[in-house]
This record gives C-alpha cells, structure tokens and sequence, in this order.
C-alpha cells in the first residue's frame, strides 16, 4: 500500500514545482495536511491565490468521507491520548481500507498507529522527492495520473473479499454509480457517494427496525 503511495506523491511534488512553488511546499503540505486528492486540488487553489473561505470549503467537501470512516476505524485499539490524536489526523483511505478489514480485527492498536505513520512517511517522501526531481521526469511519461485509480481499485477488490456473503452491498454501490452517471453526470462521484450512503442508512434503519420487531415477538 505504502508502494502505491510513490507514484502518487511524486506526481504531486512534480505538479507543485511545475506550477511555480517551492520544493518545500510539497513537503510541508504533504506532511501537515496529508489530504492526498484535495492537496492536489490545494495546488491549483493557492496559485489562483484563493480566498481562504474557498479553501476551507473545498477541504470540507473532499475530506468529509472522514468523518463517516470515523464511525467504524477501530480509534479505541490505539494507545494513549497522543496516538489517538495522531490516529485521527493521520486517518486516510488506505488506512481506514487496512484497519477496518476482516483480517485486521486482531491487529493490535500499535500495528494500526504504524501503519499510519509509514503511510504518511510513503507520502510525504515521495512529494519531496517528486518536487526535487520533478524536472528531470520527462514530458512523454504516462500513467502517473492513473496510479490513484488503480490504488482505490484494488482498495474496491479486497473490500469485495470481505463482503463475500454481503451481495446487496456491492449491486448498491454499482447501482448508485449507474443512477449518478445517467442523471448526473457532471457531478457523478459526489451524487453516487450520497445515494450509496443513504441507501446504506435505509438499509442500516429497516434492520434495526426488523430486529426490534423480532425481539418484540
């Protein structure tokens, strides 16, 4: 997973000093924001010179996901007030894919807390190193920008592992993606996530609601 991290982080560092900020801005936004997609959006927002209510409001909409990856990260294994600050901070999608899988139910708190932190090593690294050496990547290269695609595609195959016996889940979120590419295409990714989530909150309140009627009986 942290391999992945590479190619990622070095098209990013390349694509802050192609477009005209220091070496060290990827570093440090690498290493204090680690928001992987929006600091990329970041880039193109602080050449723009963005208003900071801009900036704010896209972190918003490209990071909530995280408050719903909250609900289920296992944060109570970790130790200690700093590892569980830290935890949260440090909280990405590859992470959250990692610790809340089926086979890291035993993990201990310590191997969730540096799990994260080579996460962040890989990243922020690699967006130094990109941003150094950005200059010397030839023009003709292809498939950097493909490399987050294929992370989150074999993210996608082992969370179908798990759900093995857990068919409906998968057909919805294949459902809500179709329904949002037909009827909205333009803002496809956003419209699918809120339709995949709320028909996971139906489903979530219709069990709920059948288990209480079976208690009841």
């Amino acid at each position: 997973m942290g391999l992945g991290f590479v190619p990622l982080g070095l098209a990013f560092g390349a694509l802050a000093a192609q477009s005209g900020l220091a070496w060290w801005w990827a570093s440090l936004s690498a290493a204090v924001a680690f928001g992987g997609s929006f600091e990329f959006l970041l880039i193109g927002l602080v050449v723009a010179t963005a208003p900071l209510a801009s900036v704010a409001a896209a972190a918003f909409l490209v990071n909530v996901r995280h408050v719903i990856y909250g609900l289920s990260f296992p944060l109570h294994r970790v130790p200690g007030r700093l590892g569980k600050a830290y935890s949260t901070f440090a909280l990405c999608d590859e992470a959250y894919a990692l610790a809340s899988a089926e086979r890291a139910r035993s993990w201990p708190g310590a191997r969730i807390l540096w799990t994260q932190f080579y996460l962040h090593v890989y990243w922020a690294g690699s967006a130094t190193a990109g941003a150094l050496l950005g200059s010397l990547i030839p023009e003709g290269v292809t498939g950097l920008d493909f490399a987050l695609t294929a992370l989150f595609a074999v993210l996608a195959l082992d969370a179908l592992r798990d759900l093995r016996g857990d068919l409906p889940t998968p057909l919805l979120a294949l459902c809500s993606a179709l329904l949002a590419r037909i009827v909205f295409p333009d803002r496809m990714l956003l419209v699918a996530f809120a339709l995949f989530t709320t028909g996971l909150l139906a489903r979530h309140l219709m069990t709920m609601m059948t288990d209480r009627r079976a208690n009841r009986a």
